[in-house]
């Protein structure tokens, strides 16, 4: 049944308090939370608010490091819009608020997998699509990417379908468009047939690791690898399909509580009451890496996942391929030399290229580099300086992740920038789909 009450769901975490993201870093109060529970029911939500003049965002699982849906007016969850539509012919029609962690189930017992995933499954399938959320593979793109077609509801309530044979440009823009052309009611994806992924993890020297990088991309569906801060260590993850059956899924299990977790959280707390201890307490991770070696074959959503319970804030950004290495080489220089007090380490991932308009890989194979702070830690030198780098390197900022660029910097980043921006006033004149943050990124 469709609410008005602040409660406590799925979809971030809601209360009479107001709305916290997961990290607690964007926090706000809405004037009206409702979760229609029909297309009927959202169609008059979106009806109503535009006719009063009114703004409305939409929240998913809360797992954006930015205020994309923050609001003082109408928030709108779509978790009572969940689940798979129809399934068929190496395609599927799911509700756009379905969070990834069942859909792989669901998918599974039809006998298919989504091509590529993230290694965290909490998002909302709309909020993943919107932020251009992507997985690891040299010759895979993001889940935006993997969309088909989308039904939105627009301004007026009413709904449009869209694909690259039905209004083409509006698909071209909305596969990533931050909630700001429309709300995602179903989202079509293309799927493989049901498959197992075997994982190897292993500790690896961060030169090393750099060399052979761009042959682990050309021989592993799925390459990445996680940098301690202050080390030459890193831990690398490889991952191709296999016919072998399941094998040791309770080791990894039972590895990511104790190491990516427990471990993982104990040091976090002392690096948080004891600043300077954070480059110790990274030595400290990087030599549990070593422990971390081992393998599993499971479903491939399974494989993708990886369990996350210690919170944190996270800035990435989207380099071009070839200067990947370079920039992790600069930012470990600067790491060192500043003595940046941070023990999280950092994410690397390959992305293919697509033809999305405000996609941070349109037209560009990209490199990933994700950097991260524990919650309650200072992030703003780290940040900041990271930052620096990923943008001499040509980088593209992550949507749903922390950055400081506004329309100015973005804009030169986006071929279609302008297009896109021509296009969300024609369907949005009075900007319903708009909250401050994004006026600041798009320069309304």
């Amino acid at each position: 049944m469709s609410s008005n009450t602040l409660v406590e769901t799925p979809a971030g975490s809601v209360n009479q308090r107001g709305w916290s993201n997961w990290s607690g870093a964007v926090q706000f109060t809405p004037k009206q939370y409702t979760r229609p529970d029909s297309l009927a029911a959202l169609q008059a939500v979106v009806r109503n608010t535009a006719a009063a003049g009114r703004r409305l965002r939409v929240s998913g699982s809360g797992h954006s490091f930015v205020p994309l849906v923050a609001t003082d007016d109408q928030l709108l969850s779509l978790d009572q819009l969940s689940g798979i539509e129809s399934c068929a012919d190496g395609q599927a029609t799911i509700w756009a608020g379905t969070q990834l962690r069942p859909l792989g189930g669901m998918l599974e017992q039809r006998g298919y997998s989504m091509l590529n995933l993230g290694d965290i499954n909490v998002q909302a399938l709309a909020g993943a699509v919107a932020t251009g959320t992507h997985g690891t593979g040299a010759a895979l793109g993001s889940i935006s990417s993997q969309v088909l077609g989308l039904t939105l509801v627009l301004p007026g309530g009413e709904t449009v379908e869209c694909s690259a044979t039905q209004e083409p440009e509006l698909f071209a823009a909305a596969r990533v468009a931050l909630g700001s052309l429309g709300v995602m009611a179903k989202i079509t994806v293309k799927l493989e047939k049901a498959y197992r992924l075997k994982l190897s993890k292993q500790a690896m020297d961060l030169d090393e690791c750099l060399a052979r990088a761009p042959q682990f991309a050309a021989d592993y569906r799925h390459f990445e690898f996680y940098w301690c801060p202050h080390t030459r260590r890193t831990l690398v993850k490889l991952m191709n399909p296999t016919e072998e059956p399941e094998s040791n899924r309770g080791l990894t299990t039972f590895t990511e509580l104790v190491l990516e977790n427990g471990a993982l959280d104990l040091l976090s707390r002392i690096s948080r009451a004891n600043p300077n201890w954070a480059p110790a307490m990274s030595k400290v991770i990087a030599w549990s890496a070593g422990a971390d070696e081992s393998h599993m074959v499971a479903s491939s959503h399974r494989a993708f996942s990886t369990l996350r319970m210690v919170r944190f804030n996270e800035m990435e950004y989207e380099l071009p391929a070839p200067d990947g290495a370079d920039a992790l080489r600069e930012l470990a220089e600067f790491v060192d030399k500043k003595r940046i007090l941070v023990h999280f380490p950092v994410e690397y991932r390959y992305v293919a290229a697509d033809d999305i308009w405000l996609s941070p890989f349109y037209r560009r194979d990209a490199v990933a580099i994700s950097v991260h702070q524990y919650k309650g830690m200072d992030y703003a030198p780290y940040f900041r300086g990271a930052e620096a780098i990923f943008r001499n390197h040509g980088g593209r900022p992550h949507w749903g992740k922390m950055h400081t660029l506004t329309a100015k910097e973005l804009a030169p980043l986006y071929p279609q920038w302008d297009a896109f921006h021509a296009l969300r006033r024609r369907i949005d004149p009075q900007g319903v789909f708009v909250n401050p943050y994004l006026r600041t990124l798009f320069g309304d």
